[in-house]
């Protein structure tokens, strides 16, 4: 059984922030390298790697939307997807709260 209050990578983090609409895996990949001003660049193995485990985690699921005469795979957030996201985006801020607080403490 798997550990949910594991940290999650970096690359999960920016794919559950990405998916909350729904938007296909190349739209990921534009969203997460825009987010990041290009820093993170997610591969194609890397992010449907990230894909197939989120999915099977069941904190992602499949939407599939017609775009004109193909269909393309997008993938949108779950509600279990938003709880962990809301849990990882909480244990982040109090690691930069706590490392604020130290080089306060260090400044004074």
């Amino acid at each position: 059984m798997e550990n949910k209050n594991q940290p999650l990578t970096e690359a999960l983090f920016y794919i559950l922030l990405a998916v909350r609409k729904p938007i296909h895996g190349y739209g990921i990949i534009q969203e997460v390298s825009e987010l990041t001003g290009g820093r993170v660049n997610l591969g194609p193995g890397t992010l449907y790697g990230a894909i197939n485990s989120l999915l099977e985690r069941g904190w992602i699921v499949l939407y599939s939307a017609e775009l004109g005469s193909r269909r393309k795979k997008e993938y949108v957030i779950t509600g279990e997807g938003r709880e962990i996201f809301a849990a990882e985006l909480a244990r982040l801020r109090e690691l930069v709260r706590n490392g604020e607080k130290m080089e306060e403490e260090e400044r004074a």
